[in-house]
């Protein structure tokens, strides 16, 4: 389709801007811009149609089945958006006096103590804006402790060969080296590789559990006793929540800092780089070092603004993305404790269902019992047939669903994850089982044809290679006037 750049006309309007009644005013010439912004010129219809059009080639949760893996992409209820839209909540300003704003900030401390007792923590703020950026806090929040301790030998975070690959990241730019863990032939941490890699030396620790193979380390207590008798910290990647929502608390487990990813577990709008909520809560013994501008409920009943008293700083402009917070304790409000739990076994429900319809000609890359997702592996399918991977994925995009993830976690050769959700029902289940097996059925027949998926979309397989080395980030006006 053509760029709104591209669909341009001189001198088009869509929008007439009536003349205004304050006075003019003459600005320093020096702060004029000396050409004409550039933008396009289009009418209400042209813009109507651009966006019609953008709307139509994108696919969302509200198209189909979406069961990409870790991160769960679940359905935004609508009244999310009813109550984030009330003028109470729109309408006020970062600025304004604290006792100006007592019900906004009392969203902040309710779904702060929600989310804590859901979790098991202590304080939590909300300013992080992202999971990454979550965990970044979360890594900052245990190197200020140990330096407020003097113990500043602490230079190594443990990572699991299985984690996220935000958490080595996480882990390097708050100035520590990664020890990578390997994982145990069920899939679960290596204790005998942790007990050796563990020392004086260790920061912490980095841990998702049910980890990114789906599976709930069944040893996670002697997991985090290790790290805490070599006087590490361990914290909590909160990406698959959704799995054990007030079923289990990472506080339960031995962590002493989790992060939250609101718009994955919480059912907040996920994706085209949107607002985001990593929401990080900790135990007492890290409050101290929080975010400054952390809302508390004083005695009176009032809200206030409290500075802990060694904190890292500010991670985020006031007080975090509010209204994402607002849909997530709508949804959290409108479930309810046992209606979160219930969503989380549905998950785990549908995940086994879909594991299991495969798994005579997809057997899952562990075996037994998956939380909410499970990873399968195509290695042996490119061996006889050619068809990779990426392959069955893309013609999964031809067959009307999202594809699973590819290639993830690293340690499956010819991985594809898939993570169902709780929102979906047993038909479309059935379905997609259905729509992998004929997938597979035709590697066999007709590889080629695979190769060449999709065929149905408005762009085919794109050169995903060199878009990633050479993306083309801006409009160019010189080639564009050839």
């Amino acid at each position: 389709m053509k760029l709104s750049f591209e669909r341009s006309v001189a001198g088009r309007r869509g929008v007439l801007i009536p003349k205004t009644a304050v006075p003019s005013a003459r600005l320093d010439g020096a702060l004029l811009r000396k050409a004409p912004l550039r933008l396009p010129e289009l009418s209400e219809i042209d813009v109507s149609r651009h966006y019609s059009e953008l709307e139509q080639q994108v696919y969302g949760v509200n198209d189909g089945f979406y069961p990409l893996g870790s991160c769960t992409m679940k359905y935004n209820p609508a009244l999310n958006e009813q109550v984030a839209s009330l003028e109470g909540f729109t309408g006020i300003h970062p600025l304004q006096p604290a006792e100006t704003a007592q019900g906004a900030l009392e969203v902040l401390v309710y779904a702060k103590e929600r989310l804590c007792t859901l979790v098991g923590m202590d304080e939590m703020t909300f300013q992080p804006a992202a999971g990454a950026h979550g965990e970044f806090t979360g890594i900052l929040l245990i190197k200020r402790y140990h330096e407020s301790r003097g113990d500043c030998a602490r230079k190594k975070i443990i990572v699991p060969d299985s984690a996220h690959g935000t958490n080595p990241a996480t882990a390097s730019m708050a100035g520590y080296t990664v020890v990578n863990i390997p994982s145990a032939p069920d899939g679960t941490v290596d204790l005998s590789a942790l007990c050796a890699n563990v020392g004086p030396d260790t920061a912490g620790l980095m841990l998702t559990n049910p980890n990114t193979l789906g599976i709930f380390d069944k040893n996670i207590l002697e997991i985090t006793k290790i790290v805490h008798d070599a006087g590490g910290l361990c914290y909590y990647d909160g990406a698959n929540m959704n799995a054990i929502m007030g079923a289990a608390r990472p506080g339960d487990m031995g962590f002493d800092v989790v992060h939250l990813n609101l718009h994955k577990t919480f059912s907040t709008p996920h994706g085209g780089v949107g607002p985001g909520a990593g929401a990080v809560g900790c135990k007492v013994i890290l409050a101290p070092f929080l975010p400054n501008r952390l809302p508390v409920r004083n005695a009176d009943g009032s809200i206030g603004l409290l500075d802990p008293e060694q904190s890292i700083g500010r991670m985020k402009s006031f007080y975090g993305n509010f209204l994402v917070v607002l849909r997530a304790l709508t949804y959290i409000t409108m479930l309810g404790g046992d209606g979160l739990q219930e969503a989380s076994e549905t998950a785990v429900l549908n995940a086994n269902y879909l594991r299991v319809l495969l798994e005579g000609e997809l057997p899952a890359a562990n075996e037994g019992f998956c939380m909410h997702e499970f990873v399968v592996s195509l290695e042996a399918l490119k061996k006889e047939t050619g068809v990779s991977a990426m392959d069955v994925a893309k013609s999964l995009i031809d067959a009307g669903m999202h594809p699973p993830t590819m290639y993830f976690p690293l340690i499956v050769h010819e991985a594809l994850m898939f993570e169902p959700t709780e929102t979906e029902g047993k038909e479309t289940l059935d379905a997609a089982a259905s729509a992998v097996k004929s997938i597979l059925a035709r590697a066999k027949t007709e590889p080629e044809a695979l190769h060449a998926a999709p065929v149905t979309t408005p762009i085919g397989r794109p050169d995903e290679v060199g878009a990633a080395r050479n993306p083309i980030l801006r409009y160019d006006f010189m080639e564009a006037a050839k």
